[in-house]
């Protein structure tokens, strides 16, 4: 574990007297925020600070930027590419003491909320208005982080990911100026669309403090499935077929055989056959389900599916989104005390059966085991490569092939990350993503952080 590289103890200084005991230099309280879910090397941040405010967050601000101080945002820690590491040390801005939700418009189905709220918090705040709010990653991640991210999760394929469910955002740049970009209009044809750029902007260009969010009515009838089938290839092919018919499906997510061994393991009670399975879950009417479910159990009947089962209790619904949920867990259950170097990448969902079938032969070809999950209906999809964290051939073995699948994808026409983010992890890839697009992402960074103490090391290097 390392340390931050310059000394900033005069911004310390000045942030401790400002702040008091929401300053910390604690080891435990910097440890927490040295690392995040990702398999990557530790780095300490110097301090962490816990404001209250925007007010607050702009004092730090102007703090750390007259003494070039880097400083990195916070929200829980549950990226997986190394975004809240701190690499050239500095300040951890840690959120989570903001979150007040600070009013939910029910006729407009929006809320606004501060960055530190978590999405069950949200959803527990809503279940009395009859609305939710639908961008669901697994972790109980924070709105700001979700944000910062751009996340995505198992609703995407029918209600979207953060950047079409964010509709405006307070942030504050790194001088300590305080933007607010957007509205709670539902369209806007005035000037640069800056919420967007903010969004999935993982830190590198300011903290957000506030954020409006899209809101939906819960669906008078829920009901999940699952199925299984001989080869990943059927199941994509039965999704795409699905998706081609129109089915407004609401979660369609693919587990692979070695994924679902690690399933049975981590879930005794799950007692589902170790093949490919889809999840699956569709929202309604009454009548409009049933239809939805028997229109997709005759197009899984086309490609071999077997034990069709479906869930309409709540609890049932629960356990089941909840094994999946736990994936991550479930797939280290196969290999006791291993690590897991996490990759995802994301294909146009013509090419996603190419993209499984080479990765497969990818994962293959380096002797480890990387179970294999996806939200298949909008081209997604997530390897877990286990390794011994002390075998550094594995270790090298695992990076290449993350690399190998990233490279795959960009063929395809694809990207190299639909959901996890860039961070420090797949900044490798990006020039070869984005090509000239790459140096224009770097003048956008020089032009709203000069001095670079915005996240450094992650997305762009100036």
């Amino acid at each position: 574990m390392t340390t931050g590289t310059a000394d900033h103890q005069d911004a310390l200084d000045e942030l401790r007297a400002a702040l008091g005991d929401r300053f910390s230099t604690g080891d435990s309280i910097r440890d927490l925020h040295g690392r995040d879910q990702a398999y990557a090397v530790p780095h300490l941040p110097d301090a962490v600070v816990f404001p209250r405010s925007t007010e607050e967050v702009s004092e730090i601000m102007r703090i750390c930027s007259r003494h070039r101080c880097p400083v990195v945002p916070f929200g829980i820690g549950s990226s997986l590419e190394g975004h809240v590491v701190p690499l050239q040390g500095g300040v951890s801005i840690d959120l989570s003491q903001m979150n007040a939700i600070i009013a939910i418009n029910e006729r407009d189905l929006d809320a606004v909320v501060q960055p530190g709220v978590t999405r069950t918090q949200l959803n527990a705040e809503l279940r009395a208005t009859g609305l939710m709010f639908t961008v669901d990653p697994g972790a109980d991640a924070t709105l700001g982080g979700m944000a910062a991210t751009r996340a995505s999760g198992t609703n995407a394929v029918r209600y979207g990911t953060m950047r079409e469910n964010v509709m405006a955002l307070t942030v504050v740049l790194p001088d300590g100026r305080v933007v607010r970009t957007g509205s709670r209009a539902r369209k806007s044809s005035a000037g640069y669309d800056l919420t967007r750029l903010f969004v999935g902007s993982e830190g590198t260009l300011g903290v957000i403090t506030e954020l409006t969010v899209r809101l939906f009515g819960t669906p008078e009838r829920i009901m999940a499935a699952t199925c299984a089938f001989d080869s990943v290839e059927a199941a994509v092919d039965t999704v795409i077929l699905a998706i081609q018919s129109g089915l407004p499906m609401a979660r369609i997510e693919l587990l692979d055989e070695m994924q679902m061994r690690g399933m049975n393991i981590y879930n005794p009670d799950l007692e589902l056959p170790e093949k490919p399975h889809l999840f699956l879950e569709f929202h309604g009417t009454e009548a409009g389900v049933a239809e939805q479910v028997e229109s997709f159990e005759a197009i899984a009947g086309e490609f071999g599916a077997s034990r069709f089962r479906t869930a309409t209790r709540t609890e049932d619904r629960t356990r089941l989104w909840e094994a999946r949920h736990n994936a991550y867990y479930a797939a280290k259950a196969l290999a006791p005390g291993c690590a897991a170097v996490l990759t995802d990448c994301c294909v146009p969902i013509s090419a996603l059966a190419e993209c499984i079938a080479r990765t497969k032969e990818l994962i293959a070809a380096s002797g480890l085991t990387a179970p294999l999950v996806g939200h298949v209906g909008d081209g997604n999809f997530h390897l877990s490569i286990l390794i011994d964290q002390d075998d550094p051939d594995q270790l090298s073995r695992a990076k290449a092939l993350a690399g190998q699948v990233n490279m795959v994808s960009l063929e395809l026409g694809g990207t190299v990350t639909g959901e996890h983010g860039v961070g420090s992890g797949k900044i490798a890839y990006m020039r070869a993503e984005h090509g000239e697009g790459f140096d224009l992402m770097a003048q956008i960074k020089r032009s709203i952080d000069p001095l670079n103490i915005m996240n450094p090391g992650k997305i762009v290097e100036i």
